[in-house]
């Protein structure tokens, strides 16, 4: 089975689990994860009509997607991986969401380069539900009062929240928690859910789920 054939399945997929749950199959947007895969490997898929993707690093996206664009100006790019701060200016250029909003500092980077450049990507702020020391994202406790600085000391207009549940626990918890705090916070966008486990996060809440290895293969990661 091709990376196509994967695709209209992974989407088969996510119209059974919205339908399942009394959810429109048009309210879950599919972000096709294409980190590590080259342009090449891209073009098929944007070919056959879909458009929103994530990649994880500002400078693998930089090298592969501005062409793409050129011919496909209609792609909706998402960060999904850690920014640095110092990739900001980049990262506002380049992507249309950026979902690892996650400290003042990235707040107040992302601020000072809207204000600059006038581009307005959309904003998530990631949150470390499991508190993992080794992952990006607001702790849960601190995520009403980092949304509030985020408002109100930066003027960013955050959309939605963004978590990666730890692999060795039950995801629907940390689905639930993520609900929970942007229901209280009034978000409306909530990414979450991944190649194993998309369909549990649309029947708790998810409004775009991430999906890579299910449609583009295993990735060859390179030391």
């Amino acid at each position: 089975m091709g990376a196509l054939d994967r695709l209209e399945s992974t989407r088969d997929s996510i119209c059974r689990a919205a339908a399942d749950c009394g959810r429109e199959p048009r309210s879950v947007r599919l972000v096709c994860v294409t980190k590590t895969f080259p342009a090449e490997a891209v073009l098929p898929l944007l070919e056959a009509g879909h458009r929103i993707f994530g990649e994880n690093r500002v400078q693998e996206a930089a090298a592969k997607w501005p062409k793409l664009r050129e011919k496909y100006p209609d792609i909706e790019l998402h960060l999904i991986g850690p920014l640095q701060s110092n990739k900001t200016r980049e990262a506002v250029e380049l992507f249309d969401v950026i979902e690892s909003v996650d400290r003042e500092k990235i707040a107040k980077a992302l601020s000072d380069e809207i204000s600059k450049t006038g581009k307005r990507p959309r904003l998530f702020v990631q949150v470390n539900t499991g508190a993992e020391p080794q992952k990006a994202g607001i702790l849960p406790e601190d995520a009403d009062g980092f949304l509030a600085a985020c408002r109100d000391n930066y003027g960013l207009q955050i959309e939605g929240l963004m978590c990666v549940p730890p692999v060795d626990q039950q995801a629907s918890p940390h689905f639930a928690l993520l609900a929970d705090i942007a229901a209280r916070n009034g978000l409306s966008e909530l990414s979450m859910g991944m190649s194993s486990d998309f369909e549990l996060a649309i029947q708790l809440g998810a409004t775009y789920v991430r999906v890579g290895s299910a449609i583009m293969g295993e990735r060859d990661y390179v030391a």
